[in-house]
């Protein structure tokens, strides 16, 4: 086991997220934050931030999707974000659906630099 060295060296200030970002992306947060006195914290008010998009969905997978959101009695936006949701949870997992002309993804995906999907 490694020993622990007690001295921590000092954050540096940031003047950007992206600044920040891009540090600990190369450096190891244990040479600065005593993580063994470190407490479990909750933000229960946070919102993921999204963004819109338009897609052009065929009327009938639509009307679809609008009769069983409300056989549920949920909106059929919500819907939708779970279907995507559990889709791309299953694609990273290796257990996607299968692509038109591509068949199953094979392996498991993983987000690469920038966000970028590798696989």
């Amino acid at each position: 086991m490694k020993k622990r060295n007690n001295r921590l060296k000092p954050l540096p200030d940031f003047r950007t997220e992206a600044e920040e970002r891009d540090f600990w992306r190369t450096h190891d947060s244990a040479e600065y934050l005593d993580w063994d006195n470190g407490r479990e914290v909750s933000f229960p008010n946070l919102k993921p931030t999204c963004r819109s998009v338009s897609v052009r969905l065929p009327i009938s997978m639509v009307e679809n999707l609008k009769t069983l959101a409300n056989s549920m009695d949920i909106p059929y936006q919500s819907l939708m974000k779970v279907f995507l949701s559990d889709s791309i949870s299953a694609s990273f997992s290796g257990t996607g659906a299968i692509l038109p002309g591509r068949g199953r993804p094979k392996g498991r995906l993983a987000a690469g630099k920038n966000g970028a999907i590798t696989g």
